[in-house]
């Protein structure tokens, strides 16, 4: 099938990459010129495992290409995909003038009748606004043709998007139209070989079902968290109380680990987005407004948790900090619970270094004066990292993290002590090797003395 992806974003690639891969003729519409060019030397720009291999490969294959030029794009396109940013507005809800400037343009330059499809997170109602921006172009230019548009919502996980695309839990049509339904149906037939995941539905329904299964999944971290709060009063171990729970069926064992906040492109948006909707309809959202709250406080957590350790006096102490991006798996530090703990340190006159896998430059960009002046020292290196600090913290729990040599670590701090803001050490071998152990919602554990900074 011959298919056009505008947005070269981590939606639009991940989607491009992978149709490509499956045999479709692919060309993805990128208006930034700098991303165009990587994508053109065949770099990938973001992180994101396995998609840097099917770019290439599709590139090699004369199966994807890059553009910028509306007319090349979309000469020959069956499906229209929209992946394009919905960010949020200072109210919380969805900018969509992305998508309505893309649907403006597919109103100006179709040059046939074709199936127009919007994966962008987008609120109820958004198809049809597309609809008639696209419609009230053709109008203009007294053309024939009609264009069905359905909504496509993604569910991709940052870290395993190409796996998630690949192997889809479920794939979600919105669209009245049985002809566009029977369209996407062929064209994600690859993917469903082994077993009928598609999901026919409304339109408006598709919307809601992506809005609603992210601020599901933000609840569930939240309520876990919260939790874990009480945990702590009560010297009751969160992590017994997760297995207690996560062995019910009815209640599952993901994401019900406590730990340091959710970040990301997703869950802080879409609850925002999901909020500001019905307070748009009278309705008041309170699940959803405690479940953002909680988040909020859970991302403050660690720099209290420091700040009591050390007596409220941070001013030169010396921090490690492993793990900045939001998830293992991505260079993404958006809304990351990293960046509030960065910022805390970093205002109370700490000196910071800090490591991660691939987001070194992003946190780089995001506090270039503090890395010219010293106070934040970024490697790559989690041994390096640790070098005389007072103290260590976890942030994210990227795999390189699990299972490092703590014996060795601990003869390079200076103080030996652990704040693990994801639970994913042993509270009591860390106490064994001389360790004072901080977690969430866990009892404190082991001994240390605080020495002058």
């Amino acid at each position: 099938m011959e298919l056009c992806v505008i947005g070269a974003g981590y939606v639009g690639l991940v989607t491009a990459a992978c149709f490509a891969q499956m045999g479709n003729r692919v060309v993805c519409l990128e208006r930034d010129h700098v991303r165009l060019a990587r994508l053109r030397q065949g770099q990938c720009p973001i992180y994101e495992p396995g998609l840097a291999a099917l770019l290439q490969e599709g590139r090699r294959s004369g199966l994807l290409s890059f553009t910028e030029d509306w007319e090349q794009a979309l000469a020959r396109a069956e499906v229209v995909f929209i992946a394009v940013g919905t960010p949020s507005q200072e109210d919380g809800s969805a900018d969509l003038q992305h998508v309505l400037a893309v649907a403006e343009s597919l109103g100006r330059q179709l040059p046939r009748p074709c199936l127009v499809v919007n994966k962008s997170t987008s609120p109820v109602g958004t198809v049809e606004r597309i609809a008639a921006q696209i419609g009230s172009g053709l109008r203009e230019r007294a053309v024939a043709f009609a264009v069905e548009v359905a909504s496509n919502p993604e569910f991709l996980k940052e870290g395993s998007a190409v796996e998630d695309f690949m192997r889809p839990d479920r794939i979600i049509l919105g669209s009245d139209s049985p002809v566009a339904r029977e369209r996407l149906q062929r064209l994600y037939a690859p993917f469903v070989r082994n077993r009928e995941r598609v999901l026919c539905m409304s339109p408006r329904a598709a919307e809601f079902s992506k809005y609603a299964a992210n601020a599901f999944l933000a609840s569930k971290i939240s309520f876990i968290n919260e939790l874990a709060g009480l945990c702590a009063q009560l010297e009751v171990d969160i992590e017994q109380v997760r297995r207690g729970i996560g062995s019910d069926p009815r209640i599952g064992s993901d994401f019900i680990y406590a730990g340091c906040g959710y970040g990301g492109s997703c869950f802080p948006k879409d609850v925002r987005a999901l909020i500001h909707t019905a307070e748009q309809q009278g309705y008041q959202p309170t699940i959803l407004r405690a479940v953002q709250a909680r988040n909020a406080q859970q991302k403050t957590l660690l720099f209290k948790a420091l700040e009591q350790h050390f007596g409220g006096f941070l001013r030169e102490r010396r921090v490690a900090v492993w793990g900045l991006a939001f998830k293992p798996g991505t260079d993404d530090v958006r809304e990351a619970p990293s960046l509030v703990l960065l910022e805390a340190l970093l205002d109370a006159g700490v000196r910071v270094q800090a490591c991660d896998p691939a987001a070194l430059a992003s946190v780089a960009a995001l506090y270039a004066q503090a890395v010219s002046s010293g106070q934040l020292t970024l490697v790559e290196d989690p041994y390096t990292c640790a070098e005389g600090a007072d103290a260590l913290v976890l942030v994210t729990e990227w795999k390189q993290f699990r299972q490092p040599d703590f014996r060795h670590i601990r003869g390079l701090m200076r103080m030996p002590v652990l704040f693990d803001g994801r639970n994913i050490y042993d509270p009591s071998e860390l106490s064994s090797l001389g360790y004072l152990y901080h977690g969430i919602g866990r009892p404190v554990v082991g001994h240390c003395k605080v020495t002058a900074a």
